[in-house]
C-alpha cells in the first residue's frame, strides 16, 4: 500500500476538477481527499496499491478535464490507512 501527494497546476479551478478527481478516486477504489488551494492548484493526497494509484494517475490525466492539467508534482509519503473514502475537502 501507497500514499502519494499531488500538486495540480494548470486550469484546475472553477472547473469541476475536485469533483473530477473524486469520481476518479471513486472509480478506481483508491481513498483520500482534493481540495483547492489559494495559489490556483488542487491538492490531492491518495493512497491505495500502487496499482490503483498509477490507474488513479492515468486516468486522471486522460479524462475529459486530463488537458486541463499542466503539472503534477507527486511526493510519495508512507501509507498510513487513515482514509476510508474519497473527499473534497473546502
Amino acid at each position: 500500500m501507497k500514499r502519494y501527494h499531488l500538486y495540480i497546476e494548470g486550469i484546475v479551478q472553477g472547473v469541476g476538477f475536485r469533483w473530477y478527481a473524486q469520481r476518479i478516486g471513486k472509480k478506481t477504489g483508491v481513498n483520500g481527499w482534493v481540495k483547492n488551494l489559494f495559489d490556483g492548484r488542487v491538492e490531492i493526497v491518495v493512497e491505495g496499491d500502487e496499482e490503483r494509484l498509477e490507474r488513479f494517475l492515468q486516468e486522471l490525466k486522460e479524462g475529459y478535464l486530463g488537458e486541463n492539467i499542466r503539472k503534477i508534482e507527486k511526493f510519495e509519503e508512507e501509507y498510513t490507512g487513515e482514509f476510508k473514502n474519497f473527499e473534497i475537502r473546502f
